[in-house]
């Protein structure tokens, strides 16, 4: 667990230099993802990297200070572990951000991305762009109250405020009012009328150019880049010119590209990890959980993509979707799943 924004880890590659390179917890993420990124998801994802920066749902500051579930929960093998606050409220943003603190997470993010409409009638996500002050307001309030690391994901620009000048300026805002030193780069624009949280994931050019030469203008940032990056290869260019990569749903819906980040980004002389041991590992949890009364289907979806690509994937999948869901499912559909891959290996 990091606890500090000048504690970096430190692994020496195998390389033919031998050198010793320092990276920051963020120089890979999986992105928060709205019904995805669950503690479930989160858990297993862990198994697969050591390494990553796990990232929660985005959380409202509402549901934390009002709701009647606990919002917050993970398992302490998830660390290190960051959560993604959606709120506007300085005063709202920092309560729930002590909270998260003292639950032991490891990093705080404010959501200035989503565009969804729900999301921008509660004056928070992607619109907050049109708001530089508030957002560094909001930052502020929670860096006086933390000492982890407090966070921003942004995009390059809303609407018809998508100039580099607006990008420039909105961050420089944030960081001379809040201190804020790391940003995570959506490389697409949010249409805040017109187009789905879907679409918006999809239409809005990528524009990485953009965000390569925002780290150039903001040398002393930590500048983490996002969106439409779907391998590590794309991820080892990216690298060349921002400090982190955060991969969203390709990391979800084939996690196995996760089985080779601790590898390929941080210490090469870590192994690939191997996705059957990996699903074996996950059996002591997923007992644990249908123990305290979790649907197997609530976990199984997660793991859905694992072998994606492999001989007995689709068998796999099939498997799991059809008998998850049923009740009294137990740990023996799993099983029965795997079975059908590693027969074909």
């Amino acid at each position: 667990m990091y606890q500090s924004k000048e504690i970096e880890k430190t692994f020496k590659f195998s390389e033919k230099d031998k050198e010793t390179v320092k990276y920051s917890p963020n120089r890979f993420s999986v992105a928060p993802m709205l019904d995805w990124t669950d503690r479930h998801c989160r858990y297993f994802h862990r198994l697969l990297s050591q390494q990553t920066l796990l990232y929660t749902e985005m959380v409202t500051t509402g549901a934390i200070i009002h709701g009647k579930g606990d919002y917050l929960a993970y398992s302490e093998e998830e660390h290190p572990i960051a959560l993604q606050l959606g709120g506007s409220d300085p005063q709202a943003l920092a309560h729930c951000a002590k909270i998260a603190q003292e639950r032991g997470y490891d990093e705080i993010n404010l959501n200035v991305g989503c565009p969804s409409d729900r999301v921008q009638n509660g004056r928070f996500g992607a619109c907050l762009m049109g708001e530089a002050e508030l957002v560094a307001d909001c930052v502020k309030a929670m860096q006086d109250v933390v000492n982890v690391p407090v966070t921003v994901k942004t995009r390059i620009g809303i609407d018809e405020q998508d100039s580099y000048q607006f990008l420039c300026n909105f961050i420089d805002i944030v960081v001379q009012r809040s201190g804020c030193n790391i940003f995570t780069i959506h490389a697409r624009k949010a249409w805040l009328s017109g187009l789905s949280p879907k679409e918006n994931r999809e239409i809005p050019p990528l524009d990485y150019p953009r965000v390569y030469q925002l780290k150039k203008d903001f040398p002393q940032l930590t500048i983490a880049i996002n969106g439409g990056i779907k391998s590590l290869e794309e991820a080892k260019q990216h690298l060349q010119y921002v400090d982190g990569i955060m991969i969203g749903r390709e990391a979800y819906q084939n996690p196995s590209i996760l089985a080779q980040v601790d590898h390929e980004l941080f210490d090469a002389s870590m192994p690939v990890v191997d996705t059957v041991a990996v699903v074996k590992a996950l059996y002591p949890y997923i007992e644990q959980e249908l123990s305290k009364g979790t649907y197997l289907g609530h976990i199984t979806r997660h793991i859905l993509g694992i072998f994606q690509g492999i001989p007995g994937a689709r068998q796999w999948r099939r498997h799991l979707s059809e008998n998850a869901h049923k009740p009294g499912a137990d740990i023996s559909v799993v099983e029965q799943a795997l079975a059908m891959v590693t027969e074909r290996m």
